[in-house]
């Protein structure tokens, strides 16, 4: 007598969807319509459409048995499904927890669907459960490290942005730059300006640079060691900074740190450090009034 042939978890599930398609497809589009209705986040059609894209490519992946093949084109291509429906709930105003809630009534109406089907035994309904934990895990594993990824590179570019634009340099007459410092110095925004500022140099021939700091709000051992690398810099570049904006409790914090600015030059205002800047290249600056 033949051996009866083993159905696989995966020929279960895709036998059971077969006969159970249409009112799990109803379901799903009905817990989306109660989910996203309201908010606006996904129309009905585009319930309907991501329910339908959502089954064929949840069947396709299971015919191919590469459920828990990550680098296969089926599972790739399920996870860009989520991938572009978390992008589009998240562009019109919604959530990630609005994403997962998503993701779970689309597996829960797949758990609904199998409790219809009288022809699993309870270890054959087991295995379906545990697999379909196991996938919906995985591939929420898999979107919110792509969620995350894109958050931080986000981040990483707005930051990088705000060190272009918070240190503006700007050649205020031939051969002079000046630099404000707002905020604190740490190695990263040190690093952009002073390659910001050395190009600048260059570019312009610059033969003095001055460097006001009157935002600088507290300054330490790390903030004036970066300073003084600014400094050594420039002198490297043969131009000639300048300080200025120095406030009496920055002076206080720079001796009780026994930091020592060697000979450059420093100014009380901007204005003088300008002044400063002139008088050593002669430049003279006639006033109309």
């Amino acid at each position: 007598m033949a051996k009866e042939k083993k159905i696989s978890t995966e020929e279960l599930l895709i036998e059971n969807l077969k006969i159970n398609i249409g009112n799990i497809s109803e379901m799903i589009e009905n817990q989306g319509a109660l989910a996203f209705g309201e908010s606006n986040l996904l129309s009905l059609e585009e319930v309907e459409d991501y329910s339908t894209e959502f089954l064929e490519l949840f069947v396709e992946i299971l015919q191919t048995h590469h459920q828990s093949d990550k680098e296969s084109n089926e599972y790739q291509a399920l996870i860009n499904f989520f991938n572009h429906c978390s992008e589009q709930i998240q562009i019109r105003g919604g959530t990630m927890e609005e994403f997962v809630s998503y993701m779970h009534f689309l597996q829960t109406s797949l758990i609904n669907g199998l409790q219809d089907d009288k022809s699993m035994n309870m270890a054959q309904y087991r295995e379906v459960l545990l697999m379909l934990a196991s996938m919906f895990n995985d591939i929420s594993l898999q979107v919110f490290k792509i969620y995350l990824d894109e958050k931080e590179f986000t981040i990483r570019a707005q930051q990088e942005e705000l060190l272009q634009t918070s240190t503006p340099i700007t050649e205020i007459w031939d051969g002079v730059l000046t630099l404000p410092i707002i905020g604190s110095l740490d190695s990263s925004r040190t690093m952009v300006v002073m390659e910001k500022l050395l190009k600048k140099i260059e570019d312009e021939r610059s033969r003095m640079v001055v460097i006001d700091v009157t935002g600088v709000i507290t300054i330490d051992s790390q903030v004036a060691h970066h300073l003084i690398q600014m400094m050594r810099a420039i002198k490297l570049m043969g131009a000639t900074p300048i300080i200025t904006g120095i406030r009496p409790e920055i002076a206080r914090a720079l001796t009780n740190l026994n930091i020592d600015l060697g000979d450059v030059v420093t100014r009380a205002t901007l204005s003088d450090g300008l002044k400063e800047a002139f008088r050593h290249l002669n430049i003279i600056v006639k006033s109309d009034h």
